[in-house]
């Protein structure tokens, strides 16, 4: 399949990544639908989007025809047959291997012959998902960056068959939605969480020893390396939940004891503390706090 070929995504996950995914694909000019697990989900998704669009509007960054316009390219579905119409898959649900290839499974069964099918994996093995499909040649890892209106880069893994018409569509499409791609090889992490995760699971072994208290560690960093925030403010923004499956996904992949979860990483998921998502991580983000 070509990009001109190219007219409706799907997307499923209507959260934070996926309703970034369809809002930039519907400002780019396609059809999106947008699937969760429930319409009122998907729905939730959709007014989301509807939010960040209100939003650039009274910030004066697009007119009020063009997200108007947007919005009304986005139609949020709980049945997955729908997706038989879709052109390009993109698929943005939690760091789960099973949970994201029985959805392929589900999707592989439904989409038209030659329907490129894409995973926002941000660690897992694009060739192992692509093997529980019909079509690993059209098969490819689209690993976009959060927030995704925001951040310019998507990093595009192929998988061991990912055919090369495969990769160049794919490319092609993250630039037309404004993207600049880095292609990567398919081993655990890819190159930007290869990279970063190391780093936030350091943070926390610096905290875990007492060697600087967090708002210490997160200046550290923000004021002697030029950081944007420090990586435990990060980890929270990320999900503190999401941060230990990659380190997970790292050391079992790579075998290598300097990817092991630091053990207060991991305390802190077992007690709940997930970050910004729900309220509060390594900080506190209730009103109180």
């Amino acid at each position: 399949m070509s990009i001109e070929s190219i007219a409706t995504l799907g997307i499923v996950g209507a959260g934070q990544m996926g309703g970034g995914i369809a809002q930039v694909a519907a400002q780019g000019g396609y059809r999106v639908l947008l699937a969760d697990a429930s319409v009122d989900l998907a729905e939730a998704g959709r007014q989301r989007i509807r939010k960040f669009l209100d939003r650039a509007v009274a910030k004066g960054r697009i007119p009020e025809e063009e997200a108007a316009a947007a919005l009304e390219r986005i139609t949020p579905t709980a049945d997955l047959s729908s997706f038989a119409e879709v052109d390009f898959v993109v698929e943005a649900v939690s760091e789960n291997f099973e949970l994201k290839a029985s959805i392929f499974e589900t999707i592989d069964g439904v989409a038209k012959p030659g329907a490129i099918l894409a995973s926002n994996t941000s660690s897992i093995s694009i060739t192992k998902l692509a093997a529980r499909t019909s079509r690993p040649e059209d098969f490819i890892g689209m690993h976009f960056m959060n927030p995704v209106p925001v951040m310019k880069l998507v990093e595009v893994i192929s998988g061991l068959r990912s055919s090369d018409e495969t990769l160049r569509t794919t490319v092609a499409l993250a630039e037309s939605l404004g993207k600049t791609c880095v292609e990567a090889k398919d081993f655990a992490g890819f190159a930007v969480n290869r990279i970063l995760m190391p780093m936030i699971n350091e943070a926390f072994f610096a905290l875990y020893e007492g060697i600087a208290s967090a708002e210490g560690i997160d200046a550290a960093m923000k004021l002697g390396t030029n950081q944007p925030m420090g990586p435990l403010t990060l980890a929270d923004f990320i999900g503190l939940d999401t941060c230990l499956a990659i380190m997970e996904v790292l050391h079992d992949g790579l075998g290598d004891a300097k990817y092991r979860p630091c053990p207060l990483l991991r305390q802190y998921v077992d007690a709940g503390l997930l970050g910004r998502k729900n309220g509060r991580g390594v900080y506190d983000y209730t009103e109180k706090g």
